[in-house]
């Protein structure tokens, strides 16, 4: 599968002559002479891939360079080097009249500050960029009220901004990003200034949304928690550097690194891993209970049965065939083996 939008080797590099400097370097510039010559590498040698109907979360800690990456993707920022692919073509070769009508058509974002217009209704703000598209009035509202049911704020297509909560005037941000009908999605920690409540909330309607659209999006967050609730695949990133891409088990179970370690570490692992990534592929016990769980099985889920069989339990796939076995201690070593998987 083609990826839907992709980066190759972007720098963002900030300084008095930043394409001069990684010309200077062949493009590979160490880091003594980045710091050396006075330049701020916001993103160093970055290289994605996000999928039609894939959610790649990319986080990091604050000044990681998440944000300038995911500007970079949809050129709101404009990368020092590099290559930006949107199903194939790369946005950093095309005119600028070009790139507007692929931002106002192909692309939907939504950002941590909502930035509604004030003096205008829910449904006003939702249809605008469908009136900055030069839409007619019926058809843009009636696209609008449609987006806003879809979002859950039925019935509040007249209300203002300041008459709605932090929840719900997100929810229009989200409507708002939606109503172009975008191929791709681009998400800046949207729910960090929510409470935990309506983020958990948020959180629960951004999957049922995506359920039924299947968009392919790029999120940002910090928060790791977040991140493999909502995530296919997360890159974590350090210093401008993308240091894993992976999916929220290979990350838990095979960091590359201790920075990587750290975000996992205090992880609830035995809701995260599922049976088929502690089990024995190939066991070589003869004596296994009669009773079976499933490969794509959580182990919080089917722990207390494990835990409470003295033989180890059949994992079998979708037609019955036994392909591997988990045991007690296969648990124990996820729920309190955490030090041991996280440098091993």
């Amino acid at each position: 599968m083609d990826a839907k939008i992709a980066c190759r080797n972007v720098w963002k590099l900030y300084g008095k002559d930043p394409e001069g400097f990684l010309a200077a370097h062949n493009g590979e510039p160490p880091d003594d002479a980045i710091a050396g010559d006075g330049y701020i590498p916001a993103v160093r040698h970055a290289s994605l891939e996000v999928f039609p109907g894939e959610i790649l979360v990319i986080m990091g800690l604050s000044g990681s360079g998440k944000s300038t990456l995911v500007r970079c993707l949809s050129r709101l920022i404009e990368p020092t080097a590099g290559e930006v692919l949107f199903d194939g073509q790369d946005l950093l070769k095309i005119p600028p009249k070009e790139l507007i009508e692929i931002r106002r058509h192909k692309m939907g974002m939504v950002f941590q500050h909502f930035a509604l217009l004030p003096h205008r209704t829910v449904l006003q703000n939702v249809a605008f960029p469908l009136e900055v598209q030069g839409i007619d009035r019926g058809t843009r509202e009636k696209r609008a009220l449609d987006v806003i049911e879809l979002v859950g704020l039925k019935g509040r297509d007249g209300y203002y901004p300041r008459e709605l909560s932090g929840g719900q005037q997100q929810r229009v941000g989200i409507a708002r990003s939606l109503a172009v009908e975008p191929d791709v999605w681009f998400l800046d920690e949207p729910f960090s200034a929510l409470d935990p409540l309506i983020r958990r909330e948020m959180q629960d309607e951004f999957l049922r949304l995506q359920t039924m659209l299947q968009k392919t999006i790029a999120f940002i967050t910090h928060d790791f928690d977040e991140a493999i609730r909502l995530a296919d695949r997360i890159a974590i990133m350090n210093e401008g550097r993308i240091v894993q891409i992976g999916s929220p088990e290979e990350l838990v179970t095979r960091p590359a690194n201790d920075y990587v370690a750290n975000f996992t570490r205090d992880v609830a692992r035995e809701k995260l891993l599922t049976v088929a990534s502690v089990m024995e592929a190939s066991p070589e016990s003869t004596a296994l209970s009669d009773t079976t769980v499933r490969p794509t099985d959580k182990v919080a889920d089917v722990a207390r049965l494990i835990i409470d069989s003295e033989l180890p339990l059949r994992v079998a796939d979708d037609d019955g065939r036994t392909i591997g076995a988990v045991s007690r201690a296969h648990v124990l070593d996820v729920l309190f083996s955490v030090e041991a998987d996280a440098h091993g």
